[in-house]
This record gives structure tokens, sequence and C-alpha cells, in this order.
């Protein structure tokens, strides 16, 4: 098929309507000698005629009128598709994919966006939450223009920037035979049901990490993906849990943890070598300068302990 047939459909809609190659030519700005050319081309690949002749004028053959209204409306859907991704790209009103874990959607996040929108108010942010592995997944297909995760990929594709540092607490209900010490070794509580988040979150394969560093592997009794119901289950006595500092819940104890060192790095990922557009550049940078200070004032750093 034509290698440009959007604007032989152009053409081929332009002389339609005129009914007259001269004022066609005329109207859409194109010598006469190349939209003549234009036509005959479009009807050599399509093995129809197009046009009948009359007088000096033109009018369109059954094919022809087949073919009218079907050029319109793919013309009007190219047309309604750039006019879309122009919208996306303005640097005032464009539209960006922000990515983050669950865990950053009650401070980080919104102390993000605040200051973002300060300087840009316009711009739509479409926000996605999702899993550490989901995330990375939408980063590499292009559905999400930059994420906030943990932790920070290694690979060619992606282009990772360490932005602040987390702590996790070790988490037991305040009954606990731990519960009253200052800090802990993980080590202490190795012959204790975990209660994890699932397979796809980060802190997954971190938290297996940390224990296999302690010496041993988690037993699990629970696995999920919300840390307010993994906080709950360990108030409850079901387990203990590795999770981010959070504000006080009655009956549970957050315990610092002395080793190994239960820190996770937080940073933003995106594709690398794209071209971003401006409202997608202007994200990115905004979180790589401010990123560090907004991140580190939305993590908790007090004692919550009950």
């Amino acid at each position: 098929m034509h290698e440009s047939l959007a604007p032989a459909l152009h053409r081929f809609a332009a002389v339609a309507h005129d009914g007259h190659l001269t004022r066609a030519a005329e109207r859409i700005g194109v010598p006469q000698p190349t939209l003549s050319r234009a036509i005959a081309r479009l009807e050599d690949e399509l093995g129809v005629a197009l046009f009948h002749r009359v007088g000096r004028g033109l009018r369109l053959t059954p094919a022809g009128r087949t073919l009218l209204p079907r050029a319109e409306a793919a013309l009007a859907e190219l047309a309604a598709a750039a006019a879309e991704l122009a919208g996306d790209t303005d640097p005032a009103t464009g539209r960006v994919a922000f990515g983050f874990l669950g865990t950053l959607g009650t401070e980080v996040v919104p102390r993000i966006l605040r200051g973002f929108r300060d300087a840009h108010p316009r711009v739509r942010i479409e926000l996605v939450q999702n899993p550490h592995a989901e995330l990375l997944d939408r980063v590499r297909d292009g559905t999400v223009d930059l994420a906030l995760t943990s932790p920070m990929p290694d690979e060619p594709g992606l282009t990772a920037t360490a932005l602040a540092e987390e702590e996790l607490r070790l988490v037991v209900p305040a009954g606990h035979r731990l519960a009253g010490r200052p800090a802990v070794d993980l080590a202490e509580v190795a012959d204790e049901p975990f209660l994890l988040f699932a397979r796809g979150y980060g802190l997954h394969g971190t938290v297996e990490a940390w224990c296999e560093q302690a010496g041993f592997r988690p037993r699990r009794a629970f696995e999920g993906g919300e840390t307010g119901t993994l906080r709950g289950l360990a108030g409850a006595g079901l387990g203990v849990a590795l999770l981010p500092l959070g504000p006080a819940v009655p009956g549970v104890v957050q315990l610092p943890v002395r080793a190994p060192r239960t820190v996770r790095t937080l940073g933003m990922v995106h594709a690398a070598g794209d071209r971003p557009t401006p409202p997608v550049g202007d994200l990115r940078a905004f979180v790589a300068e401010h990123g560090p200070r907004l991140l580190s004032h939305g993590l908790p750093s007090a004692p919550w302990n009950v």
C-alpha cells in the first residue's frame, strides 16, 4: 500500500469535494500536475478508477463513492490523534503518567505533587499505584513515564536515580517477648512466623535477603500487599513483620533492627535513552532535584512505638 497513504487520501478527498483538479490544487496548496499524478498513483495502487471526467470536471465513480466516507473518517481519526498527542506534549498542559509504590501514597507522593503543581499547575498527572515488579513492567512498556520504587533496578533499559533511604522496623505485638527492647537483631526472630509482602512487591525479596543475611529463611505465616494489613496482623500476634516505620497503632511495637541494617533505597526509575515530552522532563527534573528532601520529610523518623 502507498507509503504516504494519508496525504494521498487527503488529496483524493479534496478533488472529490471540489470536482475539479485545478480548484482542488489551489485550495490545498499543491501544483495541479502533482495532484493529478497523486490521484493516478492512488488509482493504480487500488486497481480501480476513482473519478470519471465530465467536461472540465471530475465525478466520483462507484469505487470513489465507496472510498470517500472511509477516507474522511480515517483522516478525521488521524487529526484527532494528532491533536491528542499535541495536548499530551504541551509543556503547560501536557500529561505525565507517574507510578509509585503503595507505601509512598500517603505522604511522599502528595508532597511531590504539591511542590510540582506550584510551578506547573495545569499539567495533567495520571497516577499509577502498583507493586514494584508491575511498575518496572509499565516503565519498560512506556505506559508509565517515571516511577518511585524500591529496590533500584540495574538493567540496561532503565535509568535509576537513588533519592532517599527508608528504615524498616521489626513489628511485633505489644506483649511480645522483645517488645520492651530498644533494638533487636533480626536473628532473634528466626524461629517465628513472618508476615511478608507478596511476590512482585519490592519488599518481598528485600526482606528475604535480610533474613538470609541474619542466617535463616523466614517461615511464612501470610503474604499480602497492604502495609496496614500486615501491621494489624502483627499486632494480633499472627507473626512478625519488617515494615516501613509508620504511625502508632494500638497494641503494636515497631523495633529498630541492629543487624542486618534494614534500610531500603527509594528512587526514581524511567526508561533509559527515551525522549521525554516537556511535561515528563519537567517532572523528572523536579523529582531528581527535590525528591531527596521531599522523600525524607515524608518518611517518619520518630519511634512510633506504643
